[in-house]
């Protein structure tokens, strides 16, 4: 990340910083890791804890239906159900210690206001459009949008229609940039897939200097507590720091190529502890004379790995619609499908767009990804046609 201000700021941190009015504002550090992290100051109007009531607890827990998968598998996101309530919608279909990932398919802009206070949220916006509201600024959305988000974010998501899908991410570490992308100051190098001019930083907007009753409710461990505060959270007047949400769009992500089948590293777009977030991208296709633009054969020995299909013909898999996600699990060998590797042969250029997920430790699959599994994936690298339909046909 880099430093970022917006609004009014005294000249000094920790020091008396007064309104025109011969008014305090307050400070409030915005960071994680303690004191070490990355952090922003923020400038409020009034007291930031200011609470009048906190309600019971809604347990939120996923439900895990197998604890220990080594099966390949297949969600259709299509028939993932929509909710109206923007949390109610987050569907998680697998999930481990280090995350949980799914689907959301919110009808409704948000009446009340949010904060995920363990965890980094990645919001990839499928479909639709709107603005991500958040103490900072205001981030305008659309499709093909990454909306990272800090713990402790408070934010409203207003949405521009009802159709609005995203692919939700939550990550109990820091999401980042990638590190081997990142010189000893931060800066992204000159052989990064993306650069700063493509992160688009919060537009600060004036303050609310409103007093009432502001619903927040806020997740810990699993659990969503609604709290009540007596003065809206978007009073900051200012703010300065290293700590904030961003967007970054798919189709800016400049992919690397090369004269043979390159692997699925070149395409990593962000990173946290023990998974790597990568953007497959519309790109030329590798330009040897024998080459084979589809990918290898391979086991990832280390790490399952999860592709969310999001636009275009995906031409390494039979099958594939928009909103799949595909689950190959650690250690069992997966490749392209029958015919796919002969198709490729003589290609030149893909419009595919997905994203890959790789967590280095097992997932675990929930009762909500089972209700929306595509059974027959298992068995779909075998050549024979026949058991293929035959196995279709008993969905």
């Amino acid at each position: 990340m880099r430093y970022h201000q917006s609004g009014n700021i005294p000249q000094k941190r920790h020091t008396i910083f007064k309104s025109l009015e011969d008014k305090f504002y307050y400070e409030q550090l915005f960071g994680t890791e303690g004191f070490h992290g990355i952090s922003s100051l923020l400038y409020h109007i009034h007291r930031p804890t200011q609470i009048k009531s906190i309600g019971e607890a809604k347990d939120v827990t996923p439900k895990i239906a197998i604890d220990k998968n080594v099966t390949p598998r297949m969600f259709k996101g299509m028939n993932v159900t929509p909710e109206d309530d923007f949390m109610d919608s987050r569907k998680f279909l697998m999930v481990n210690n280090d995350l949980k990932m799914g689907l959301s398919k919110p009808r409704k802009s948000m009446d009340y206001f949010y904060k995920n206070a363990e965890c980094d949220e990645l919001l990839y916006a499928h479909s639709g459009s709107g603005i991500l509201k958040t103490f900072v600024g205001n981030l305008e959305f659309s499709v093909g949008d990454y909306l990272i988000i800090p713990r402790g974010t408070i934010y409203q998501v207003e949405l521009h229609s009802d159709d609005t899908v995203f692919f939700v991410v939550e990550s109990h570490s820091p999401i980042y940039t990638p590190k081997r992308y990142r010189n000893e100051f931060g800066q992204l190098l000159e052989h990064s897939p993306f650069c700063e001019r493509d992160i688009i930083t919060p537009t600060f907007v004036g303050p609310k200097d409103e007093k009432g009753e502001f619903l927040i409710k806020v997740k810990k461990e699993n659990q969503i507590t609604d709290f009540i505060y007596a003065t809206h959270p978007f009073d900051v007047v200012g703010w300065d720091g290293y700590f904030y949400p961003y967007k970054f769009n798919i189709k800016n992500f400049e992919p690397i190529t090369g004269r043979i089948h390159q692997p699925p590293p070149i395409h990593q777009t962000f990173e946290a502890h023990n998974f790597v977030v990568c953007s497959f991208c519309a790109r030329m296709y590798d330009y040897h004379p024998l080459a084979i633009p589809a990918p290898y054969n391979h086991s990832n020995i280390d790490s399952d790995e999860v592709l969310f299909y999001t636009e275009g013909d995906f031409m390494s898999r039979n099958h594939i619609d928009l909103m799949d996600f595909t689950l190959h699990p650690g250690g069992i060998v997966h490749g392209p499908h029958p015919g796919a590797m002969e198709r490729s042969i003589g290609k030149k250029f893909t419009e595919e767009y997905a994203v890959m997920v790789d967590p280095f430790r097992p997932l675990k699959i929930t009762e909500e990804a089972l209700k929306v599994e595509d059974p027959s994936y298992k068995t779909s690298w075998l050549e024979s046609e026949d058991h293929s339909l035959e196995d279709r046909s008993q969905e």
